[in-house]
């Protein structure tokens, strides 16, 4: 689950090196992902609009396979979130997305 995962490549060494530094990361999220109102799998849903919205592939591609591998999302479930990043950011982003997804689903 949500619990201590950072995909950024340098949080390894915050971890290491700056301890304070990454216990305020892991509050962060902790604050963040709280299923408070919405369920941890919608937060997670939101999360992979945003970094796609960004056209972050790596990011996108970790969101995915966590959202795929933590909560059996289907790739339709994917594409429909994708289809607001469409509506909002434009081609760009979204069809970098969907050949992300469908390298990661065929």
């Amino acid at each position: 689950m949500k619990e201590d995962v950072f995909y950024g490549k340098g949080m390894a060494h915050v971890k290491k090196d700056y301890p304070d530094i990454f216990k305020a990361v892991v509050e962060l999220n902790e604050a963040a992902y709280t299923g408070k109102v919405l369920d941890y799998r919608t937060q997670k849903l939101i999360a992979l609009g945003i970094t796609a919205a960004a056209s972050d592939d790596r990011a996108m591609k970790k969101q995915m396979m966590s959202a795929m591998q933590e909560f059996d999302i289907t790739r339709d479930e994917i594409v429909d979130v994708l289809r607001v990043v469409l509506l909002t950011s434009g081609n760009p982003p979204f069809t970098k997305a969907m050949k992300i997804l469908y390298d990661l689903t065929e």
